[in-house]
């Protein structure tokens, strides 16, 4: 008797590590990357037929994920434990962009971001992307990615400008 491999089961085998390394990346937590990832490839699994019409599961597989993240960091309790813990690195004049104290800085800001504003600033300071990249993957146009990043910088200025009255 054959055994037929599962679709699904291949999906899974060629683009879940990947998945992971994103979603750890962004969470900073093995424990949440793994639930992430598995609540997105059971999204997906769900839904699969719609999908497998997608040109690239990859690139919709990385949106995914980055949507998840997001979700996850904006969750109310996790940002109030966040705020709580680390208060004292919001106020930090310089940071070098790495380390424990940045990320989890960073992860503060994303959870106050809309989704959109979130998403490009992740896919274009994180992930380096260009303008053409990001719209890409956010099915928009390169124009519109211009404008969140301009939407992006006045917020982050008008925060800057918030905790210098502090």
């Amino acid at each position: 008797m054959t055994q037929r491999n599962d679709p699904r089961d291949e999906l899974y085998r060629l683009h879940a590590a990947a998945a992971f390394r994103r979603a750890q990346r962004l969470l900073g937590s093995e424990a949440d990357a793994d639930e992430v990832v598995h609540d997105v490839f059971l999204a997906l699994l769900e839904r699969l037929e719609p999908i497998q019409t997608t040109v690239d599961i990859s690139a919709y597989l990385y949106g995914a994920v980055t949507h998840a993240c997001l979700n996850r960091i904006r969750n109310q309790k996790n940002r109030q434990r966040l705020r709580e813990e680390h208060a004292h690195t919001l106020r930090a004049p310089h940071s070098d962009g790495s380390g424990p104290e940045w990320a989890l800085t960073a992860r503060a800001v994303l959870a106050q971001l809309p989704d959109d504003l979130a998403c490009a600033a992740v896919y274009y300071y994180v992930d380096e992307l260009s303008h053409r990249e990001i719209a890409e993957v956010m099915g928009c146009s390169r124009r519109h990615i211009g404008n969140l990043l301009a939407r992006l910088a006045r917020w982050t200025q008008g925060q800057e400008k918030t905790l210098c009255e502090l």
